[in-house]
């Protein structure tokens, strides 16, 4: 008998069963049972998930960078509207990161408040009044030669002018004198109104440089009061951020005045010198002008070194105004390429490059005032969002370690003054 093939199917049991042959075909066939498993289910989303999640969260970080952009622009307009407010008192509190200090000694020996605050400010006015005073009399003394050195000066360019090689006659130069002449008298309405214009500069200069003096005191006298009251104005827990935040910008900016002054004093050192030597008239005051003028970067060591070249030009000739333009230019790159940025850099923690990009943008925006202020402002910014981002650290549990030739150097240090005197 011929019985056919067994052929294997899955059972409930997973054990292989025979098909019955013909003969035993009255014997009950088991039960097979499949096994449906289906389409495996995914482990991770759909790519149209994950684009829509992506253009998501572009679309609200989009709109919070466009909130915080019109925020920023409505504080600017707002600034530039409080602008002669504010200027003061911004150039008040630096001025009494300065002369904090010696009103802190003295109150530490039992005087006064308002006796220590009036007395160093006192001798601080009378500190640069005593300077103003030592230069003076030399310019006093050397202006009649001055002037007529000047005459001399102009007759030799006249000499220069006729001979070669522009050999330009007489008739050609009185020309040039009557068009130049003609120029002025018809611009005589715009030359007066910029008269007009810089008396109110002058009188504005003058009433902000009286309040600054009256801001300078109270803070002086009151500043100590105002970190108590802040904290009691604001509450736990802001007022402790507060506090701090507070006290390392007052560090920042003590830090930034003494290396500004360090800077200007190698600049009026360097440029002075050579014009004593080279026997410039005015060399001394010429180099506390150029100390002076380097506390408003850019602009106030051009505008020095323009009136030192001019000075030059008119006392000592053509190749000494030119030796004088070579050495005040390799001061300036000396400064602006490595003295300034290296120690503004290490006293207030930036990078180089943010301080030079700082100074342009402030003198592109607000000219000289914004070229003053812009390192200032820019420590500022630095301090928050460094304290921000220590913050941020610490919530993430996160631990910031700063290297050890830097440990004093990951944030200003300093105290801001306080006082348990109620406000």
């Amino acid at each position: 008998m011929s019985s056919s093939v067994p052929v294997g199917v899955i059972c409930d049991d997973h054990t292989m069963a025979t098909t019955p042959s013909d003969d035993a075909s009255e014997q009950v066939r088991p039960k097979v049972t499949k096994s449906v498993t289906g389409p495996r289910r995914r482990s991770h989303p759909t790519r149209g998930r994950v684009i829509g999640n992506g253009m998501a969260w572009t679309a609200k970080h989009s709109l919070r960078i466009i909130l915080i952009t019109i925020a920023a622009w409505i504080a600017a307009w707002v600034i530039g509207k409080l602008w002669t407010i504010l200027l003061p008192i911004a150039i008040a509190i630096i001025i009494c990161t300065v002369l904090w200090p010696p009103v802190r000694w003295l109150r530490s020996k039992g005087v006064a408040p308002a006796a220590a605050s009036g007395l160093v400010l006192v001798l601080a006015l009378a500190v640069v009044s005593g300077v103003m005073g030592a230069i003076a009399p030399s310019v006093v003394d050397q202006s009649t030669d001055l002037a007529n050195q000047a005459t001399e000066g102009v007759e030799k360019v006249q000499e220069w002018l006729h001979g070669p090689p522009f050999r330009f006659s007489e008739d050609q130069l009185n020309d040039g004198v009557d068009a130049i002449t003609s120029r002025i008298q018809d611009s005589s309405a715009t030359i007066a109104s910029g008269v007009f214009s810089g008396v109110t500069a002058a009188t504005s200069v003058l009433i902000t440089l009286f309040t600054v003096i009256f801001l300078v005191f109270f803070f002086l006298k009151d500043g100590p009061r105002f970190v108590p009251w802040l904290r009691r104005a604001s509450g736990q827990p802001v007022a402790e951020h507060l506090a701090e935040v507070m006290t390392r910008v007052w560090s920042t900016l003590g830090a930034f005045i003494r290396t500004q002054a360090l800077v200007s004093l190698i600049d009026a050192v360097l440029i002075g010198l050579g014009l004593v030597i080279l026997g410039v008239p005015l060399a001394y005051a010429l180099a506390i002008i150029t100390f002076m003028g380097g506390f408003i970067p850019i602009v106030g060591a051009f505008v020095a070194g323009a009136l030192a070249v001019l000075v030059a030009l008119v006392g000592n000739g053509v190749w000494t105004a030119l030796i004088v333009l070579g050495i005040i230019v390799a001061v300036q790159q000396l400064e602006g390429n490595v003295l300034q940025p290296w120690l503004q850099s290490r006293s207030m923690n930036m990078h180089a490059v943010i301080v030079l990009l700082s100074v342009s943008l402030g003198g592109s925006l607000f000219g000289i005032v914004g070229a003053f202020l812009a390192v200032p402002v820019a420590a500022v910014g630095t301090v928050i969002l460094r304290y921000l981002d220590e913050q941020i650290a610490i919530r993430a549990g996160e631990t910031v370690e700063a290297d050890e030739e830097d440990d004093d150097l990951v944030v200003p240090k300093g105290e801001l003054p306080t006082d348990p005197e109620p406000a």
